[in-house]
């Protein structure tokens, strides 16, 4: 039994659950690093999900589907950013609101579009993202087994390896923590408060769309309702257990990756209703939070509208 579970296979999907997760919460990091808390990574990513599904079914090019699903994840980035950077709504709400949001608008838009309000139209298998080969499947079975995955795979890493340096050495990222640490001083010093803020919100758009994309026209082939099945606030968790760090949140997003990954490969070898398997991920999420979320501390203007005296 713990042979078909543990086995290296499981790192493949590892890689593969938690690709998806690394999207969003490397793109929340830059949304709270500035300032604005981003419960929206859920709506984000689902509106990727659906965006790049159906740009993919009318133009049978998922790439075109790819650029789409980060227009989309933009978009609703920018709602977000309206409401709470420009009339300082709250931060939590506003998020709150585009999550259920998005919980109804794919189906509205499925049902007029393809007549079914729980998925769009399966696509065929030269219209998914293709795996990138990078071993011989026949005189490397297990590392083209782990290492031969979808484009996006790879790009998650670089994300994570371009963020760490976009924040800590460029002007860019520099200013971005000033103005999630202190508004006021960043202000002052001649910084663009909302610019900034806005910058980390669309960043954080487009790259959760990513995420949702990747679970679309990546992992599966088709969009079905409410697909990211919490992903985007497993996302918010990683983040905060990472301590807002792109690396931290990175491994954090692998750590719910291979709980998943487990979850998965459990059902139907133990003898336990799959319901309580299915349920890992989300207790393992919600056992973290409870013992770490005094401990991390976030940016200490996080969640504060910033008023310009």
């Amino acid at each position: 039994m713990f042979r078909d579970i543990f086995n290296y296979t499981l790192i493949a999907s590892t890689i593969r659950l938690a690709t998806p997760l690394i999207l969003a919460s490397t793109g929340g990091l830059f949304s709270e690093r500035s300032g604005v808390i981003n419960i929206a990574l859920e709506g984000m990513m689902l509106a990727g999900a659906f965006t790049a599904a159906v740009v993919t079914v009318f133009t049978a090019n998922p790439w075109i589907g790819l650029l789409a699903a980060v227009v989309a994840g933009v978009l609703v980035a920018g709602i977000h950013g309206i409401a709470t950077i420009n009339f300082r709504a709250d931060q939590v709400v506003s998020g709150t609101a585009i999550n259920i949001l998005f919980l109804g608008v794919p189906a509205l838009l499925s049902g007029a579009l393809f007549a079914s309000t729980g998925a769009t139209p399966q696509l065929p298998r030269d219209q998914v993202l293709p795996d990138l080969l990078i071993f011989d499947a026949q005189s490397s079975p297990m590392l083209a087994s782990i290492f031969n995955q979808k484009p996006l795979v790879y790009f998650a890493v670089l994300v994570v390896a371009l963020s760490v340096y976009i924040l800590k050495r460029t002007r860019f990222g520099l200013r971005l923590r000033a103005v999630g640490e202190n508004p006021e001083a960043a202000d002052t010093a001649g910084v663009s408060v909302r610019g900034m803020r806005y910058s980390g919100v669309l960043i954080s758009g487009a790259l959760a769309a990513l995420g949702g994309a990747y679970l679309s026209i990546g992992q599966n082939s088709l969009f079905t309702r409410n697909m990211t099945a919490g992903r985007g606030f497993i996302a918010l968790a990683a983040l905060i257990f990472g301590k807002w760090d792109p690396i931290g949140a990175m491994l954090a997003c692998i750590l719910f990756g291979f709980a998943e990954a487990i979850s998965i490969r459990m059902q139907g070898t133990v003898d336990i209703p799959n319901q309580f398997i299915q349920m890992i991920p989300y207790i393992l999420t919600m056992v973290f939070l409870a013992g770490l979320i005094r401990r991390a501390t976030p940016p200490k203007s996080l969640g504060i509208p910033y008023v310009k005296e």
